[in-house]
C-alpha cells in the first residue's frame, strides 16, 4: 500500500479533505462549502454543527477514496481558520451559541473600554496582539456573559471553550480530547508569548475561567486518536496549526526574511521572526509560528471582496471572470474600493472603518469595479510589507503566494508592480492544507526532517515587476486618500 497524510482544512466558507503522498503532491481533494450567517451588521457567525458536518463528510470522503486507491492514512493534520470561537457542553457536545467568526465586530465597544483602562500596553508585551475583536477573548467574555449562568457552569469544568481546532479534535476523538496548538493560542489574547502558556494575569483581565480552556501540545507528534465510530479509521492526529501558519509551514517559510501571503477570504502576511518573539511598532502582530515566531499582517477583506460583486452586487457570475474583466481596461479610471467591510486590520487596526467605493463617474462599469477590487488586495499588502520592512528594517526580497486568489495572473502581477519585488507561485498551491500534512507526517516520522520537506518545494511562475516607481507611487497615494476617508465611519 501507499502512505499518504490527511489533511483537513477548515476555513471561512468551506470545509475541505486533502491527502498528500511523500512527494507533498495533492492525491486527492474533497470540499464542501458552508453559509456564513449575519445575524446583525457587523457580526459574523457560523452554525457550528453544520461546520462540523461538512468537515466530517469530505474526511469521510477522503478516507473512502484512499481506501479504493489502496492507500493507508498514516496520520491526520488539522489546519483551520483562526480566532472563530465556540463554546459547549462538555457533557453532551451541545454547542451553547453560534461560533463567533473571527471577522465579527460586536465586541468592539468592549475592546475600546479595556484600551481606555490603560491595559493595551501590557496586553502587547505579553501576547503580541493589540485589542481588537478579532481575537478570541472578548468574544469568548461575551459567549459566557450571554446567559446567567454561564460563567458559573465554566468554573465547574461543565463547559469548553475552543477555536476551530479544538472543536475538531474534541469531534473526531468521540469528546475525549480538549486541546489546541501554541499557532491557535497565540491569537486569543490569553496566552503569554514567552512562557508559552496561557497567563493568569491575563485570564483575570477578560474574566476568563482557567477551567474552560483546552490544554495546549505541540504543533506536531502524536496528539491524539481519532475515533473509529467517527471518521471509519483510528489514526493519529500529528499535526494542527492556524491555516496561515500552516500556509507559511507549507510555503517553507522558516527562515528569517522569508514571508509568504495567503489570498482566502481574507489575506495573511506571514514573515518568520526566529526564536523570540519579535515586537512591531508599526501594527503588525507578535505571533507563534510553526518553527518559533512570525510577524503577521492581517487583512480582513480579500477573496471576500470578489464574492461581494459576484453574490451581493451581481456584477460577476463567478470569481474566475474578475482576471478577464480587469485585464480588458488599462486602468480604473481612478476608481478605488477601499473593501472594510469588517473593520480594517493591519496596520490601521480601525474596527469602525466601514467599505467605500471612490472616484465614481458614469463611464463606471463592471470591468472597472473587478480591477479596483484586486487592486485593492495588492494596496492592502503592500500596506503590511512597509509597516514590515520598518519593523524589520530589511527588504522583503520575495513574497510567496498561495491560497484560491492566486489563480489569478492580473492580481500577482499586479502584486508585484505595487511591492516592487517577484511574487513567486508555488506549483503546489494548497500550502495551508500541505503545512498540515507536513506537521502530520513528521509528527510520526513519514518525512524525516525539514530537509524533505524543503526538496518538495516548486515554482510554478514567478512575477516580476514591470510598472515604473513614478506610476506605483501614484496609484499608491490614491488608495492612501481613499483609505483615509472609510476611517472611524461606524464609530456609534
Amino acid at each position: 500500500m501507499t502512505d499518504v497524510v490527511l489533511a483537513l482544512d477548515q476555513g471561512t466558507t468551506s470545509s475541505r479533505a486533502l491527502l498528500f503522498g511523500y512527494d507533498g503532491q495533492l492525491v486527492f481533494m474533497a470540499q464542501r462549502a458552508f453559509p456564513q450567517l449575519y445575524p446583525q451588521p457587523g457580526w459574523v457567525e457560523h452554525d457550528p454543527e453544520l461546520l462540523w458536518n461538512t468537515q466530517l463528510s469530505v474526511a469521510r470522503e477522503a478516507v473512502a477514496a484512499a481506501r479504493l486507491a489502496g492507500q493507508r492514512i498514516v496520520a491526520v493534520g488539522i489546519a483551520n481558520q483562526r480566532e472563530t470561537t465556540l463554546l459547549w457542553e462538555n457533557a453532551s457536545g451541545r454547542p451553547l451559541h453560534n461560533a463567533i467568526v473571527w471577522q465579527d465586530r460586536r465586541t468592539a465597544a468592549a475592546c475600546d473600554t479595556l484600551r481606555s483602562g490603560g491595559h493595551e500596553p501590557r496586553v502587547r508585551q505579553l501576547t503580541g496582539l493589540p485589542f481588537d475583536p478579532y481575537f478570541s477573548a472578548t468574544k469568548l467574555a461575551w459567549l459566557l456573559d450571554a446567559a446567567p449562568d454561564r460563567r458559573q457552569r465554566a468554573q465547574r469544568g461543565e463547559l469548553q471553550f475552543g477555536t476551530v481546532d479544538t472543536f475538531l479534535v474534541w469531534k473526531l476523538t468521540g469528546g475525549r480530547v480538549h486541546t489546541t496548538d501554541p499557532t491557535n493560542a497565540s491569537r486569543t489574547l490569553l496566552f503569554n508569548l514567552i512562557a508559552r502558556s496561557w497567563d493568569d494575569e491575563l485570564l483575570a483581565l477578560f474574566d476568563i475561567p482557567r477551567a474552560v480552556l483546552p490544554d495546549i501540545v505541540p504543533s506536531s507528534g502524536e496528539l491524539a486518536w481519532t475515533d473509529a465510530d467517527v471518521l471509519g479509521i483510528s489514526v493519529p492526529i500529528a499535526g494542527l496549526a492556524g491555516d496561515q501558519q500552516a500556509a507559511a509551514f507549507g510555503q517553507r517559510c522558516v527562515q528569517t526574511g522569508l514571508a509568504k501571503q495567503t489570498y482566502g477570504t481574507g489575506a495573511f502576511l506571514l514573515a518568520h521572526a526566529g526564536a523570540t518573539p519579535p515586537t512591531s511598532t508599526h501594527g503588525l502582530l507578535a505571533t507563534v509560528d510553526c518553527a518559533g515566531y512570525a510577524l503577521e499582517g492581517a487583512l480582513f477583506v480579500a477573496g471576500a471582496a470578489v464574492q461581494w460583486l459576484r453574490d451581493e452586487l451581481g456584477v460577476i457570475n463567478t470569481a474566475g471572470e474578475t482576471e478577464a474583466l480587469a485585464a480588458s481596461i488599462a486602468s480604473t479610471g481612478g476608481v478605488y474600493l477601499a473593501p472594510a467591510f469588517a473593520g480594517l486590520g493591519a496596520p490601521h487596526w480601525d474596527p469602525y472603518a466601514r467599505g467605500a467605493l471612490f472616484g465614481l463617474t458614469r463611464g463606471t462599469g463592471r470591468a472597472e469595479l473587478a480591477r479596483a477590487a484586486l487592486e485593492a488586495v495588492a494596496y492592502q499588502t503592500r500596506d503590511v510589507v512597509e509597516a514590515l520592512q520598518a519593523d524589520t528594517r530589511t527588504s522583503l526580497r520575495e513574497l510567496r503566494v498561495d491560497g484560491g486568489m492566486v489563480a489569478n495572473n492580473f492580481l500577482l502581477q499586479f502584486q508585484a508592480d505595487m511591492l516592487g519585488i517577484p511574487v513567486a507561485r508555488p506549483a503546489v498551491s494548497e500550502t495551508t492544507a500541505l503545512g498540515a500534512a507536513y506537521l502530520a507526517g513528521l509528527g510520526v516520522g513519514f518525512w524525516r526532517d525539514q530537509a524533505d520537506l524543503d526538496a518538495n518545494w516548486a515554482l510554478d511562475r514567478r512575477f516580476e515587476p514591470r510598472m515604473s516607481v513614478d506610476e506605483r507611487d501614484t496609484l499608491y497615494n490614491g488608495w492612501q486618500r481613499a483609505l483615509a476617508l472609510t476611517r472611524d465611519w461606524a464609530r456609534p
